[in-house]
């Protein structure tokens, strides 16, 4: 059975931990885990991909007498959570082939390797749960092994904090997920997944039940405001981690929400699809506009997961709005366009991190300010780095152009609806849309040209030199993958179509049997993309013009004066720099998202010291909620402080007050 040989492959990965923990990450263990992580995840994209090829979800059950009494750990692979299986198992097998080299320059392996295998185990064991008990033991196992990661070096103020955020913020989601299954298990305390989907419940249940899914969730795969953690966590931790952090673990939670709204809720309601909708969209907004300004190379990816997550979840709430209307061809559209971006965006993320990491690896610096000149000393890294950056822009023929593409055709879809809330709504949606990509390509722009091109800000950048090839061959496995879903996406639009039939009951038209591999969604009258010639032009037109350049152009050599990019001198100080590339954005959207507040410290005449320009930015959700909360929490513990210092005939009374509380609650309840 498919779904006892991922468990074995868990397993494996639990096995692993405690190698590394019985070993200390000494000598050649470091490898052996890596090399066997990479290797389990070879298998579990093998085992995903006959389930997806065969659609053998029936009978694939498993129970075994663990957890809760007399209902034991349940676990199924069915096609949805095959399609994330497969996604989880190609950005951590990408993942840990990187991590062979990278992980050599680890200065505390014996606080990584233990808890990077659990943390793959711990993301397999969320998509194999089948009840609530198995599901939440495993987000919890994944999201302490993660929070262990995180705090990996410790020493660093900011990695605490950053950890500790983490840790409150999956506490609060994993509360969140127990009230919602509380509530879906129903009187009878339905806890398997099959029987809660049965379960009769009222509209007011469904609909508490699928807020508390959406910040549960959202919570951990960042969606605004409720984002806050990401971009502190992603850059405490190793770069391999951060990849699967982004590229898959967010993705995990993409996962949670599917089930439980898509699969454990009744028909939806069309005000589920707009505050779905709409928060994907503010949080896609918040996110490129956050990673625009960002100097932190990592950070800055950070905040662009927090944008596509944005996507994602806009195309699930137009697959919801079409669902409630009874459309299942066009939510099979829109759905298609959600796991679409999925799959994607944990290729070229995992690709951006590794790339980012490979540029801390040999620089020491994740601030772009201080980087410059790469492409001469790192021309294999600065070439993968510029294929991810093509990718995330949506630019064909890379894979980013066509789910984003396709998340638009849903949306060009939306005057088939009848309610005129979502006729106003998602045209809105579409606007927000269209802006965060056009913003993304002008981030990755700025990230690509300040990091790569110009010349070097600093001594390290100067000094730096190319990676290693392990490092790079999982670089190019994800390029090469981004290249051949953006030539080829049907060929994966036909492997996740029994995940579309499964929660949808309907699927897009077979694609391998149209002529010429084209992609078309819906009808070839209406829509369709040929990435193949796509693909062919442009490699045609760029060869010809490199040809005719050199053909027909004067081979004379000629001398000039040196194109100084706008600023005179040598002084690589006087390059545009990324604050300056920014300050646009910075002003327009400063008061209003950013909260930015610039200093300029002039010194009097005939002072030769330099002026300075400060900038500080305040992410508004930090401050307007999670700042006031912590200062409550703060203060309602100093008051209760007191109750510590009772005596125990006090103590005596407070317990029998309390109880006669109580029991006037349940008399009057009653």
């Amino acid at each position: 059975m498919d779904v006892t040989a991922a468990l074995w492959c868990m397993a494996g990965f639990l096995a692993l931990s405690l190698l590394a923990i019985g070993s200390g990450g000494r000598g050649l263990v470091g490898t052996v885990i890596y090399a066997g992580s990479a290797g389990l995840s070879l298998v579990l994209a093998v085992i995903a991909v006959h389930v997806l090829l065969t659609a053998s979800d029936v009978g694939q059950r498993l129970i075994l007498p663990l957890g809760v009494p007399w209902i034991g750990a349940r676990f199924h692979l069915d096609c949805l959570s095959a399609f994330f299986l497969l996604v989880l198992a190609i950005a951590a097998g990408a993942a840990s082939l990187y991590a062979i080299g990278y992980g050599a320059h680890e200065e505390e392996p014996e606080r990584v390797l233990p808890f990077y295998p659990a943390f793959l185990a711990g993301m397999t064991g969320v998509l194999l749960a089948d009840d609530a008990f198995t599901f939440l033991v495993a987000w919890e196992f994944m999201s302490l092994a993660s929070w262990a990661l995180v705090m990996a070096r410790h020493r660093d103020p900011e990695n605490r904090r950053a950890g500790y955020i983490y840790l409150v913020m999956a506490s609060l989601g994993a509360l969140l997920l127990l009230l919602a299954f509380g509530l879906l298990a129903g009187p009878e305390g339905a806890y398997d997944f099959t029987r809660m989907a049965r379960v009769e419940r009222g509209w007011w249940i469904e609909g508490v039940a699928l807020v508390l899914v959406l910040i549960g969730t959202g919570s951990k795969a960042g969606l605004a405001p409720l984002h806050v953690w990401l971009p502190l966590a992603h850059p405490a931790a190793p770069s391999h981690v951060s990849a699967l952090m982004s590229g898959a673990m967010t993705k995990i939670a993409v996962y949670a929400f599917i089930r439980i709204v898509f699969g454990m809720l009744s028909l939806p309601s069309v005000w589920w699809a707009i505050v779905v909708m709409l928060a994907g969209a503010a949080t896609a907004a918040l996110g490129v506009l956050f990673a625009m300004i960002q100097r932190d190379l990592k950070r800055l990816l950070a905040y662009s997961t927090i944008e596509n997550i944005g996507i994602i979840f806009i195309a699930l709430g137009l697959a919801l709005a079409f669902r409630a209307n009874g459309i299942r061809w066009a939510a099979a559209v829109a759905f298609a366009a959600a796991l679409l971006h999925v799959f994607n965006h944990a290729l070229f993320k995992n690709l951006l991190f590794l790339g980012a990491g490979a540029v801390l690896s040999a620089t020491g610096e994740r601030d772009i300010e201080k980087l410059g000149g790469l492409i001469h000393r790192m021309p294999r890294t600065a070439f993968l780095f510029l294929g991810g950056c093509v990718a995330i822009s949506a630019l064909p023929p890379l894979n980013g152009f066509v789910s984003e593409w396709l998340v638009f055709q849903a949306v060009l879809m939306s005057p088939i609806l009848e309610q005129w809330s979502l006729k106003l709504a998602i045209p809105a949606v579409g606007v927000t849309l269209a802006l965060s990509a056009a913003l993304c390509a002008a981030t990755f722009v700025r990230a690509y040209g300040i990091v790569f091109l110009s010349r070097p800000r600093s001594l390290q950048a100067a000094s730096a030199g190319e990676t290693d090839r392990w490092s790079l061959g999982a670089m190019a496995l994800l390029l090469g993958l981004c290249l051949a879903v953006g030539i080829l996406p049907g060929l994966v639009i036909d492997l996740m179509a029994p995940a579309l039939d499964q929660v949808m009951g309907a699927t897009l038209p077979v694609q391998r049997a149209i002529p010429w591999l084209s992609f078309i969604p819906i009808a070839e009258g209406r829509s369709s993309y040929n990435g193949m010639l796509v693909f062919v032009f442009i490699l045609s037109s760029t060869l010809v013009t490199v040809e005719i350049v050199h053909r027909f152009g004067s081979r004379q050599a000629r001398r000039g004066p040196a194109w100084d990019c706008g600023f005179p001198g040598d002084d690589p100080g006087a390059q545009y720099s990324a604050s300056s590339f920014a300050q646009p954005v910075r002003r327009v959207y400063g008061n209003v998202v950013f909260g930015v507040r610039e200093t300029v410290e002039m010194p009097p005449p005939g002072d030769p010291r330099p002026a300075h320009i400060r900038v500080s930015i305040t992410d508004y959700a930090w401050r307007a909620l999670f700042a006031r909360v912590g200062g409550l929490v703060d203060r309602t513990a100093g008051a209760l402080n007191a109750l510590q210092f009772l005596t125990i005939r006090q103590y005596l009374s407070l317990v029998f007050a309390a109880l006669v509380l109580l029991l006037l609650m349940v008399a009057t309840w009653r």
